[in-house]
């Protein structure tokens, strides 16, 4: 369907996160099974609770707009979690990983904040407010598992990744 005005931009976009978050899901569990600490497998593990509820909030906007909610294939988020495949088969250090998978949490996070920073300027632009105003909640939480995953990765004791 070709994107014609700011409503089929809006949905466009709405489609590639609703796929990027039911994507994500997946990958969070995978971070949390091969993350060797307790922290980083609840942080994983909690995100993983929060990003169900952005995919409820996210099935709100698409009623809102009058769509059936329906993902659109991203390639962003299907190279990142390749990245990460990829990565693992590579047998690295229990701490290597750990470190690789703050880091693939991080970009996911970049990523997702960007997305629902495009969307929630259309939603207001389309007299959307109650979904702009769930779009900014999902961007605000994006934002705050952001900041957990930067502080472990400052936090990070790189003397666990064998030299």
């Amino acid at each position: 369907m070709p994107v014609e005005n700011t409503e089929d931009l809006f949905v466009e976009g709405l489609q590639h996160i609703y796929y990027t978050e039911q994507r994500l899901l997946d990958a969070l569990e995978e971070l949390e099974s091969t993350s060797s600490t307790e922290e980083l497998q609840e942080g994983f593990s909690e995100h993983r609770s929060e990003t169900q509820e952005h995919i409820s909030r996210l099935e709100e906007v698409f009623e809102a707009v009058g769509q059936e909610p329906e993902g659109s294939e991203d390639p962003v988020v299907e190279g990142m979690i390749e990245a990460h495949e990829e990565f693992v088969e590579q047998d690295p250090s229990e701490g290597a990983l750990d470190r690789f998978n703050i880091a693939a949490g991080q970009k996911s996070e970049h990523y997702e904040i960007a997305c629902y920073g495009n969307l929630t300027p259309l939603a207001d632009q389309l007299g959307l407010d109650e979904a702009a105003d769930l779009l900014e909640q999902n961007m605000r939480e994006e934002q705050d598992e952001l900041d957990s995953l930067s502080e472990m990765g400052e936090e990070f004791d790189y003397g666990r990744i064998e030299a």
